[in-house]
């Protein structure tokens, strides 16, 4: 059996699957390529990947209808792929649990470095701080958040965003700050990925309507409360 992380491809043009399939052998990754998103699901349940590039437009269920169903019980990261125009339906995957995506056409190191990426939010590091904040409990290094004593599931984005917040407690992180670190310097303009994932972050761990933990910063950036 291969050592090398299993990533699957979802893309139901043959050409596109061949090339990503080569990209990611070149890269050190096995590829496993399903062609509809029933498929994905599937190959998902039976042995789960370490991740997942989904495209957008499929046959079947679309790439956020199978990246809302993964984010049901799997935290893996997941990629996607949309075309030039699909900008909505982007905004809807980011919101659905998608932690970044490619725009077609893609360069082969750009999609490696996004995935690299992903996958990098997805390990735990060592010497990490736990803290607890009105019931908030975040322990950094065991990558496990509580809130009010209840576990809470974020995916490897989404706890990336609020380690950056947390380390940094009290202090405004820029909008630009924060999509650098998290997403890296080709994002540093992208005010839509880093606000969707925002949104899916408090939707999890704030109260209902409030914002107790992730202050905004008008125009400027978010904080953590110290």
């Amino acid at each position: 059996m291969s050592d090398q992380p299993r990533i699957l491809v979802c893309d139901d043009e043959p050409q596109i699957v061949r090339a990503l399939k080569v990209i990611l052998r070149d890269a050190g990754f096995e590829a496993v390529a399903a062609a509809t998103g029933e498929e994905a699901l599937d190959l998902v349940a039976v042995r789960p990947p370490q991740a997942a590039i989904l495209d957008l437009m499929l046959p079947d269920l679309d790439g956020v209808e199978v990246t809302r169903r993964i984010r049901e019980w799997s935290e893996m990261p997941i990629v996607v792929l949309s075309a030039v125009g699909e900008e909505d339906r982007k905004v809807e995957a980011l919101a659905a649990g998608a932690d970044d995506y490619v725009t077609k056409p893609f360069g082969p190191r750009e999609l490696v470095a996004r995935l690299e990426a992903a996958l990098r939010r997805a390990r735990p590091e060592a010497e990490e701080p736990a803290i607890e904040v009105q019931g908030l409990e975040i322990d950094l290094a065991a990558r496990r958040v509580r809130r009010d004593g209840e576990d809470v599931h974020l995916t490897p984005t989404e706890f990336e965003l609020l380690r950056i917040l947390v380390r940094n407690r009290g202090r405004l992180m820029t909008h630009r700050n924060l999509l650098v670190e998290v997403w890296g310097v080709e994002y540093e303009e992208d005010l839509q990925v880093l606000r969707a994932h925002v949104a899916n972050l408090r939707r999890k761990i704030e109260p209902e309507g409030e914002h107790v933990y992730v202050r905004t910063d008008p125009g400027v950036g978010y904080r953590f409360a110290a």
